[in-house]
């Protein structure tokens, strides 16, 4: 019986992931489900939600490991795994150091590999670092790429990258309205919050650390200090050191909730509720539009244009000035507000893994 194995390691993969490993055992397809545990404590959580289990865990996270460190490990240990459970097919999504190391390892192997979210691309080989990087290496020796958009496919053929491209849908909208869907009642869990004009904030990036969060943190100041009825919520990326600057900033600020990372469902319940997003993410640019929010991305580029090109987005850099300015406008014009909250979401339908799913069972068919 065919094998096909989906390697993971952050919560973003887990999400994306989630739906294509629901519908491969929906269809009683032979897989195992490998975590490298690189952020172990924010996938178990997804993982539950989805009601999906992995069947093994490298466990490979150690405290102020280097990528390269990390990278080595992965290869090292699921090379172990690969060759006493030999798939015939690689699945990874995006641009992780898991995903990189999952890619490399299958290669040398020789296992096939498909690229879940191909073709993503700021064109700046250090932003965001190191993911650019990695999804353009993946790409190089991936046998499927799933590309989420039309835009997506064709930078891979300007990379030459020109056989097996599939335009997917963004598997992001799948699990989205999955969660959606459940409709769990979760105000009890947030109680405390004012959700009347609230705005929701994360910041993750690497390269958003340092003096360019203090400049992000600046303006963030400058709209609550100017909009006396807004407060901020944002949860916290398990990092130490983004924690306490984030609490140094913020801490004595009672219209600001810095609270810990949320449970998927939950987070989905409060981008739902709040008026608008401030994000460095790059999930958030697809999930926004899928709920009418609009938003505005904290970073010099993005791979996800798309949401930029529709008006669902807007990309405004880290200046603390444009911060305010572009926050202002979306407060202050209900014209703005409203036509960033009804542009069209550019990312799918719901049924990208259904496509995935199907094409991989027809390259497996074809061996």
């Amino acid at each position: 019986m065919a094998l096909i194995s989906i390697v993971f390691g952050t919560r973003p993969e887990a999400i994306k992931l989630a739906p294509v490993i629901r519908k491969f055992k929906e269809k009683g397809i032979n897989i195992r489900v490998i975590c490298t545990g690189q952020h172990e404590d924010l996938t178990n959580p997804i993982m539950e939600i989805f009601n999906i289990k992995e069947d093994l865990n490298l466990h490979l996270m150690k405290e102020k490991q280097s990528l390269n460190s990390l990278l080595s490990r992965i290869i090292e240990s699921l090379s172990k795994e690969l060759i006493a459970n030999r798939p015939d097919l690689v699945v990874v999504q995006g641009d992780t150091t898991s995903a990189l190391g999952a890619s490399i390892c299958a290669f040398n192997e020789k296992i096939k590999v498909a690229h879940v979210e191909a073709g993503l691309r700021t064109n700046c080989l250090l932003e965001p670092f190191p993911e650019e990087a990695n999804r353009r290496l993946i790409s190089q020796i991936s046998h499927l790429n799933f590309a989420p958009t039309k835009s997506a496919k064709i930078n891979l053929l300007k990379a030459n990258i020109t056989d097996k491209i599939f335009i997917t849908g963004n598997t992001v909208v799948d699990a989205l309205l999955y969660i959606v869907k459940k409709n769990k009642k979760l105000n009890k869990n947030f109680q405390n919050i004012n959700f009347k004009n609230l705005i929701l904030i994360t910041i993750h990036r690497r390269e958003n650390w340092g003096d360019r969060l203090k400049d992000i943190c600046l303006g963030l100041k400058k709209i609550i200090e100017t909009h006396k009825d807004y407060s901020l919520i944002l949860p916290m990326h398990p990092n130490p050191a983004l924690r306490k600057n984030l609490e140094k900033n913020f801490g004595a600020d009672p219209r600001v909730n810095l609270i810990d990372a949320l449970p998927y469902d939950e987070f989905i319940f409060l981008m739902n509720k709040c008026k608008f997003i401030i994000t460095d993410s790059g999930g958030l640019q697809e999930e926004a539009p899928s709920l009418n929010k609009p938003l505005l991305v904290l970073r010099e580029n993005t791979e996800r244009n798309e949401a930029i090109e529709t008006g669902a987005a807007k990309l405004i850099g880290i200046n603390s000035d444009k911060i305010f300015y572009e926050a202002n406008q979306i407060i202050i014009n209900k014209d703005l507000f409203k036509k960033m909250s009804d542009a069209k979401n550019p990312f799918g339908d719901g049924k990208a893994s259904d496509k995935i799913v199907k094409e991989c069972l027809i390259q497996i068919d074809k061996k």
